[in-house]
């Protein structure tokens, strides 16, 4: 994650150029964190509810060199704020970022595996870089975390991209693989796989194609090939009935090898409502949304959803939200209740178990995060109650960290990382939901 939730309003960042764009450590800091307001444990969850934090490996490792994210960051005329380079270094500090985690009160950690170290170059797999993944889940089974493993968040290996990526049908086999081989190599230490991140998530849908053009004609000719397509900026109408193709091989692939692992995909679910004076709008865009891949969810053994905001729709497309409404750094209107209508919507469509894989907001004023988590966790408790099947929340994100076209400018950790020294400090909302997480009461 985080970014913003398909279809959401996303506006350009300022950058000195002037054009547009879309937009533990070295030494831990412990912040003297505040009281944790709200959280008064008398609304308790299931006794086998799972808390936890997640990160992306391109977001938070640093030096991911070979992934098509890499290129395009770095090529003239990116769209992207700034380059991602050394992350949070999480790729060498994991083991003390894994024991905060568990020091916090948290009882599971969700991460990605870069497929771009597995397999650099197409049928040939680095037996180092799947040690390394397998080194990460032996410390969260160290410190008694449960791992959620996400497969591909947003970043593939330059190879597939520029044989079209997953415009190209040849990615279902190739991604199957890659499945194949991670679960064969780490399977025994994974709790839950994710085989996409939001898979329905595209910026092209969203994005005028003189918009793109600068940055992936720049991104064709360094990759040296006229076919070079990335997750988020493909032609979704082509792409997407791929990734869902993929997805189901990856399901398959891992069956084979772990038929007791639990398989399913994530989605950006944005809480899509009727504009006022509307009746039907919203409902309408949420099946031109959603109804294909709710479908192929049907067939998993859980949805992970994730949500950040809503959106109101009029037949003739998005309306602004309200005047006055508060905006988050990546210009979504603040809305805690967007999580629990989600859920509700996702749990009925889908009829399986939901994760909660994303939640969280991007904004400075830590005092603001804490009161958006206790009204989004509150909601969630309430679906509970009714009845939905709700098995876990994992808060977006664990640190402060690249947030894609946004670079380090959006603020959703409970961790700050200082960006020179890599010091990790924690914020009074890392106390407050590691508290929230310890009791599983809110």
């Amino acid at each position: 994650m985080s970014k913003a939730d398909a279809g959401a309003s996303v506006q350009p960042p300022a950058r000195p150029d002037r054009r547009a764009v879309l937009g533990a450590g070295a030494a831990l800091a412990l912040a003297s964190a505040a009281p944790p307001a709200f959280a008064k444990g008398t609304r308790r969850f299931p006794s086998r509810f799972i808390w936890g934090v997640a990160t992306a490996a391109h977001q938070v490792e640093g030096n991911n060199l070979n992934n098509d994210w890499w290129l395009l960051e770095n090529v003239p005329g990116t769209m992207i704020r700034e380059p991602s380079l050394d992350a949070c270094d999480h790729y060498h500090r994991f083991a003390q970022d894994i024991a905060l985690i568990a020091r916090l009160g948290f009882g599971s950690y969700r991460f990605s595996i870069e497929w771009a170290r597995v397999e650099p170059e197409r049928g040939r797999y680095s037996s180092a870089e799947l040690d390394h993944y397998r080194a990460m889940l032996m410390a969260c089974r160290h410190h008694g975390l449960k791992t959620v493993v996400t497969l591909h968040h947003f970043t593939s290996p330059r190879w597939q991209a520029a044989a079209g990526g997953f415009e190209n049908s040849d990615s279902v086999a190739a991604f199957a693989a890659y499945a194949d081989r991670v679960v064969r190599h780490c399977g025994d230490l994974i709790d839950v796989i994710c085989t996409f991140n939001e898979a329905n998530l595209s910026f092209s849908d969203h994005l005028p194609a003189r918009t793109l053009a600068p940055m992936l004609s720049a991104a064709a000719q360094r990759s040296g090939s006229s076919t070079f397509r990335s997750f988020l900026f493909d032609d979704s109408s082509r792409s997407k009935p791929i990734v869902r193709a993929c997805h189901e091989a990856a399901r398959a692939a891992i069956k084979a090898v772990r038929a007791d692992l639990p398989v399913g995909m994530t989605l950006a679910i944005s809480d899509i409502q009727d504009a006022p004076g509307f009746p039907g709008a919203g409902a309408a865009e949420r099946s031109k949304r959603y109804d294909a891949w709710l479908q192929v969810a049907r067939r998993d053994d859980f949805l992970g959803v994730q949500n950040y905001t809503r959106e109101r729709f009029s037949f003739a497309g998005a309306v602004p939200a309200p005047a006055g409404t508060l905006r988050t750094q990546i210009f979504q209107e603040y809305y805690p209740e967007g999580l629990a209508n989600a859920v509700r919507y996702a749990a009925d469509a889908a009829q399986v178990p939901i994760y909660v894989t994303e939640n969280g907001i991007g904004i400075e004023d830590d005092a603001v995060r804490i009161r958006y988590l206790n009204e989004a966790i509150s909601g969630l408790h309430q679906c509970i109650q009714d009845g939905v099947d709700v098995r876990g929340y994992w808060h977006w994100s664990l640190m402060d960290n690249f947030e894609w076209l946004f670079g380090y400018g959006p603020k959703f950790g409970v961790i700050a990382v200082d960006r020179k020294t890599q010091t990790r400090t924690l914020k009074p909302s890392a106390t407050w939901l590691g508290d929230v997480a310890r009791r599983n009461a809110i």
